[in-house]
C-alpha cells in the first residue's frame, strides 16, 4: 500500500503541479485513513481491500476524527484528499469504489479574513525599524516585503519566490506563478518598488538577477515562517489583533481595490483566484462595510 500512496503522491507533485506542502497534506490525509481502518478492521489495509469498503467505514472515519475533535474544515480536504486517491487509483489501477461518493461532506462555514485599517499598515514601518534597531536592513527588508503583500495583493508564497532579476529596472508590471503553476501579471506601484529598492541596497549579500530577492540574516532564501514571526512580532509590538498576518495584508489590498470600483473579475485576476466564488467573498466585507456605515449614518437608520 505504501508504493500506491508513494505514487499517488507523485501524480500529485509532477502531474497536478501541487505544492510540496500540499502533496503533504494529502499524503497525511490518506495515511489517517488507513491507520484508522487498521484500528476498526482489526487488520492491515491491503490493496484489494480498497474496492470493498463500504460507507460504513467511510463514515465511521468521518466519525472518528469528530471525536478526535479535528476541525471540519480539516476533516473536509481529508476527505477530499481520499476522493482524489480513489480517482487516482481508479484511472492507473482500475480499483474502483462506488461508496466513497456516496459520502458527504462536512458543512464547513466559510470564515471572512479581516482587513487591516491603512493606519495600522502604516505604523509597521516605524515598529518594524525599532524591533530590529540593531540590524536596520532586515528593517528594511520586512517592510518591502510587506509593501509587496499590501501593494500589490500577492500570497506570501509568490512574494518570496521572487528572484531579484523579476523586480529589477521598476517594471510596471511583474509576472508572478501562483497555484497551481498559474501565471498572472500583478501591477506594480511606485511606492512598492521604492521599497525594494531600498532593500536591495541596503542588503549586505550578493543580490545578482538570478538571486532571491528576500534573503534571511544567513544569506539564505528568507522562509515563508520567517515572514510569518515578522508579522507576529509586529502584532505584539503594536498590540494589533490576532487576525493581522502576512495572507491579512492581501485581503486589505483586495479590500480596498473592491471599494475603489474594481470589479470582481479584475480582481479575481490580480488575486489569481481560480474561482470567481472565492473572489466573491470581499463582497461580502464591503457590503458589511456599507451596512456598518448606513446603520450609524443614514438618517433612515435610526430608530424612531
Amino acid at each position: 500500500m505504501n508504493d500506491i500512496v508513494d505514487d499517488f503522491v507523485k501524480y500529485l507533485t509532477d502531474t497536478k503541479q501541487y505544492s510540496t506542502h500540499t502533496a503533504t497534506a494529502y499524503e497525511h490525509d490518506i495515511y489517517d485513513f488507513m491507520s484508522f481502518y487498521s484500528r476498526w478492521a482489526n487488520a492491515e489495509l491491503m490493496q484489494g481491500d480498497l474496492s470493498r469498503i463500504d460507507t460504513l467505514c467511510f463514515r465511521a472515519w468521518l466519525a472518528d476524527r469528530a471525536r478526535r475533535k479535528l476541525e471540519h474544515k480539516s476533516t473536509a480536504r481529508a476527505l477530499s484528499s481520499l476522493r482524489g486517491f480513489y480517482k487516482f487509483i481508479n484511472k492507473k489501477y482500475n480499483i474502483e469504489n462506488e461508496a466513497i461518493g456516496l459520502i458527504s461532506s462536512p458543512k464547513v462555514p466559510r470564515k471572512l479574513s479581516k482587513a487591516i485599517d491603512t493606519h495600522e499598515v502604516n505604523d509597521m514601518k516605524s515598529a518594524l525599524f525599532a524591533i530590529d534597531e540593531k540590524n536596520p536592513w532586515v528593517a528594511t527588508r520586512d517592510w518591502a516585503l510587506i509593501m509587496l503583500l499590501f501593494g500589490c495583493g500577492l500570497r506570501i508564497s509568490e512574494a518570496l519566490s521572487l528572484n531579484v532579476r523579476d523586480i529589477q529596472n521598476r517594471p510596471d508590471t511583474i509576472r508572478i506563478v501562483g497555484k497551481g503553476n498559474k501565471e498572472r501579471i500583478v501591477p506594480v506601484l511606485p511606492a512598492v518598488h521604492d521599497a525594494i529598492a531600498k532593500y536591495i541596497a541596503a542588503c549586505p549579500y550578493d543580490m545578482s538577477p538570478d538571486k532571491p530577492l528576500f534573503r534571511s540574516v544567513r544569506g539564505l532564501a528568507m522562509s515563508a515562517r520567517m515572514a510569518e514571526k515578522t508579522v507576529e512580532n509586529l502584532r505584539a509590538y503594536l498590540q494589533l489583533p490576532d487576525y493581522v498576518t502576512p495572507h491579512a495584508l492581501r485581503h486589505t489590498f483586495a479590500t480596498a481595490l473592491l471599494s475603489g470600483g474594481a470589479d470582481l473579475r479584475s480582481l479575481q485576476e490580480l488575486l489569481g483566484h481560480a474561482s470567481l466564488s472565492t473572489t466573491q467573498l470581499y463582497t461580502k466585507v464591503n457590503m458589511a462595510e456599507i451596512n456598518d456605515i448606513y446603520a450609524h449614518a443614514h438618517p433612515r437608520a435610526i430608530q424612531e
